[in-house]
């Protein structure tokens, strides 16, 4: 079978799930070749031959770390050209669109971006997406060059499949853009202990109904005693009850979990945007005309602070 090249999501060597997913999609149109940047390739290959991977293309250089996605592409590039795939998959993340931007106009290919799935097709993979702010589905394929694709975290899961997963070098040369925009200064982000918004299998989040930053600890409550990450829409995050690095929708982030709760949020197409190609979607808003009753797969008509803490709790007690 023909090679699909996988960009590794990780963190120190940590794999992230939106690879694993990657290579889980890669094995339905060829064998994936993974392709690890930065320090812990040894580690990370393991998972990753866990995952499918039949190789892993290896690179460790401090431009990786030093500048911004320049060098990334380089490499991923020169992993292409070593390679010459059937298909090249990045994780839909602001990095990965990027990266996969610039690959897809320096080999002169066509792109999909935030793909929800896919499939083997007789002319090249054929991607699913949704678009118009998830209104419709639509299958896609490229016709030049190369498919550079980008998928959605959660958007599979992931199935394990042992490879060899063998640690091969990669020669990259850094050409003199890779070294144009310096990372300066980094800053630790503080940990909630809660899953990243993105990559969660379960979000809860809150709007306006919330009616200020002192009441979204029923919004956490809720979502801790499910292991959930917590969203907010762009209301909250504009009044200042919650930070915007939560925000889902349009102009924040979008989600695909399996199980997705919004509490107080009518439903505006900026944050359906974000979040309607959830697997189950639920809400709760005291408007029963609310929009976001038209999206939903069960709806609650009620008070979010009485309805939230008595669901907390009937959590609580059935993990207990």
């Amino acid at each position: 079978m023909a090679e699909v090249l996988v960009y590794v999501d990780h963190v120190d060597g940590a794999v992230r799930k939106p690879t694993l997913e990657l290579l889980t999609l890669a094995r339905r149109i060829g064998d994936p070749v993974a392709v690890h940047l930065g320090p812990g390739a040894e580690e990370a290959a393991k998972t990753l031959g866990e995952y499918g991977a039949t190789k892993v293309l290896a690179a460790d250089a401090p431009e990786f770390a030093d500048y911004l996605v320049v060098p990334q592409v380089d490499a991923l590039q020169a992993a292409y050209e070593s390679v010459s795939p059937a298909a090249v998959l990045v994780p839909s993340s602001a990095d990965g669109k990027e990266v996969a931007a610039r690959l897809a106009v320096r080999i002169g290919s066509g792109i999909i971006t935030d793909a929800v799935d896919l499939e083997a097709g007789d002319d090249g993979p054929v991607a699913t997406q949704s678009v118009f702010a998830a209104a419709y589905t639509t299958k896609s394929r490229i016709t030049r060059g190369t498919p550079v694709i980008t998928v959605k975290p959660n958007s599979t899961a992931p199935e394990a499949a042992q490879a060899a997963g063998a640690v091969e070098e990669l020669s990259v040369s850094f050409g003199e853009p890779a070294r144009a925009a310096k990372v300066v200064q980094r800053a630790a982000r503080e940990s909630s202990g809660r899953p990243e918004l993105t990559e969660a299998a379960i979000v809860v989040s809150g709007g306006r109904g919330v009616n200020g930053a002192e009441n979204f600890h029923v919004i956490e409550e809720l979502a801790d005693s499910l292991g959930a990450a917590v969203g907010a829409s762009r209301a909250a995050v504009d009044a200042g009850w919650y930070p915007h690095s939560n925000q889902v929708g349009q102009t924040g982030k979008s989600v695909s979990p399996q199980l997705y709760v919004a509490a107080g949020i009518s439903g505006a197409i900026q944050h359906r945007a974000g979040m309607q190609t959830s697997k189950t979607i639920v809400a709760i808003n005291k408007d029963a005309e609310a929009p976001i009753f038209d999206l939903v797969d069960y709806g609650v008509v009620g008070d979010l602070f009485e309805v939230l803490p008595q669901l907390t709790e009937q959590v609580k007690e059935r993990k207990g």
